[in-house]
């Protein structure tokens, strides 16, 4: 499991409203895993995956869905938002 968990600010749910979702992953994921396993575990297209190395050391994930897909309902169903 590559996703260690999604993260719910007032900053990410601006990004939320682009349709981004914004995820700790784990370090050695690249963003073509990440991308599979975000469609194959909730059944929607990704259009792009960016990544960053944050000051903890943590990878961190933005996630942009197509527009087919909605973010805030992935993470309704999850309970996180």
């Amino acid at each position: 499991m590559l996703i260690k968990c999604f993260i719910v600010t007032e900053k990410t749910s601006t990004e939320i409203d682009k349709n981004i979702l914004t995820a700790i992953v784990d370090k050695r994921a690249n963003k073509k895993q990440i991308k599979e396993e975000i469609e194959k575990r909730f059944e929607v297209k990704v259009e792009k995956v960016n990544t960053l190395i944050t000051p903890k050391g943590e990878k961190k994930a933005y996630i942009k869905l197509t527009p087919d897909y909605s973010a805030e309902e992935i993470l309704s169903k999850l309970g996180v938002f």
